[in-house]
């Protein structure tokens, strides 16, 4: 009886349960699906609130670099030339504002290939309110780089500081944004073979002072020196405007490396903490250099020596320990004080020392960050010797890229327009005869 009855509800109890283990399955099957389409969501990018307001701050940080270096510069020209020395910054940020929203971080950060990126974005075609790039707006992204390739080339006009015509330099910002500035920074931040290659660049050491640099060089050695040099004295006509604009230049340089990190989180901590370590450690060792050497430390050599360190640690700000970033400081002010002298022994005019401060600066900045790199990468003190070559091919070949390609680009100008004003106009100065104005009114 018993075995009876056990067998025939086991018989009638087949269909239900077959039923049961149908629904399980369809059960399963869909949380599956929702569960891949709940972790697909999951992985989409999502605006971050805090990421977002710490790259609005470090844009406009940036952006005010520009009119710090307008009053660095100006303050270390002569009295003729001042308002000459502000427009070579202003109208980069007009000029090049319009070049890259038109073409500039399409070229630059565009997919492309390994060289230059594509015409995908060219008018920020493609781009949208609700467009994101990680946890920031897109738009956001592109202006943050957008000021960096607006600094990058008013870095450059203190080689050609009171004697270049406004016309050609206008001409030379476009051509220069879009041969040289946008094609390195694919390579080096655009997904570009540097890159790929390993190459570590955190806030533009290659991209922005390397070749700001290495092009100062080369158009320095197309204009030749100014009426006068080096035989007569050229002094700066107002120091008090040169530590204004380091002023400005040292609290906008927060936001060039640390918004780097692009969010608010404990990379950008750590280069805020480098970048003032670098260039404290730099002002003091060119100061004693100066106390040492001429007996009397100079209120310029400050200025100097803390813009060394900022540009020597723009490469490594997130990469290195505030330990290494003190030493790369203090061998930034001795090796960016000797920098500068590089014109005197090769008798070229660097008006106002880009080549001896960012060129050399730059450099040893990407090498030494081959060196002391222990944060998000291994270099000669963790053991990885390699990492010092890979940076050095990066500095070699931005290097010989940007002079190469400012060169002709400087060579075209000056056989079709002319790169320099009338011996007359740079004696009466640059402000009056170019702009029809002056500085000073007393």
């Amino acid at each position: 009886m018993f075995s009876f009855v056990t067998s025939r509800s086991a018989k009638s109890a087949m269909p239900g349960f077959a039923a049961a283990l149908a629904g399980w399955a369809g059960l399963l099957v869909v949380l599956a699906t929702g569960g891949t389409a709940l972790a697909e969501e999951a992985a989409a990018p999502v605006l971050d609130s805090g990421d977002t307001a710490w790259l609005l701050t470090s844009s406009a940080l940036v952006m005010f670099m520009t009119p710090g270096l307008a009053l660095f510069y100006s303050g270390l020209v002569r009295r003729k030339n001042v308002l000459s020395s502000c427009m070579h910054s202003f109208v980069a940020l007009a000029v090049i504002g319009v070049q890259w929203m038109v073409i500039g971080y399409s070229l630059a950060f565009g997919e492309g290939n390994s060289w230059i990126g594509d015409f995908s974005h060219v008018f920020l075609v493609g781009i949208g309110p609700d467009s994101l790039s990680g946890t920031i707006p897109t738009y956001l992204f592109m202006w943050f780089q957008g000021m960096f390739a607006i600094l990058t080339p008013a870095l450059i006009s203190g080689a050609i500081a009171e004697r270049m015509k406004f016309s050609a330099y206008v001409l030379f910002l476009v051509l220069w944004a879009t041969l040289v500035y946008d094609p390195v920074a694919h390579w080096v931040w655009g997904g570009g073979w540097i890159q790929k290659m390993g190459a570590l660049d955190f806030a533009g050491g290659t991209v922005v002072h390397l070749s700001s640099g290495a092009s100062a060089l080369a158009m320095a050695m197309l204009l030749g020196k100014r009426l006068g040099y080096p035989n007569e004295p050229f002094i700066p006509h107002n120091l008090t405007l040169t530590l204004l604009g380091l002023a400005m230049l040292w609290v906008g340089w927060f936001g060039f490396n640390a918004g780097s990190a692009l969010a608010a989180n404990a990379s950008a901590c750590l280069a805020f903490t480098t970048t003032m370590i670098a260039s404290a450690a730099a002002a003091f060792s060119w100061m004693m250099m100066e106390w040492m050497l001429h007996r009397k430390p100079s209120a310029l050599g400050i200025a100097s020596g803390s813009l060394a360190g900022l540009v020597v640690i723009t490469p490594a700000a997130g990469f290195v320990t505030p330990t290494w970033s003190l030493v790369l400081g203090l061998s930034a002010g001795i090796i960016c004080y000797y920098g500068i002298r590089i014109k005197t022994k090769l008798g070229f005019d660097d008006s106002l020392d880009v080549v001896g401060i960012h060129g050399v600066g730059g450099a040893w900045g990407a090498i030494g960050t081959g060196l002391f790199v222990t944060v998000g990468g291994e270099g000669l003190i963790s053991g990885n010797p390699m990492q010092v070559w890979t940076q050095f091919v990066s500095v070699a070949v931005v290097g010989v890229y940007a002079f190469g390609v400012t060169y002709a680009i400087g060579y075209l100008l000056d056989k079709t327009i002319g790169l320099r004003v009338e011996e007359d106009e740079e004696v009466i100065g640059l402000d009056r005869e170019l702009h029809g104005e002056t500085g000073y009114s007393l």
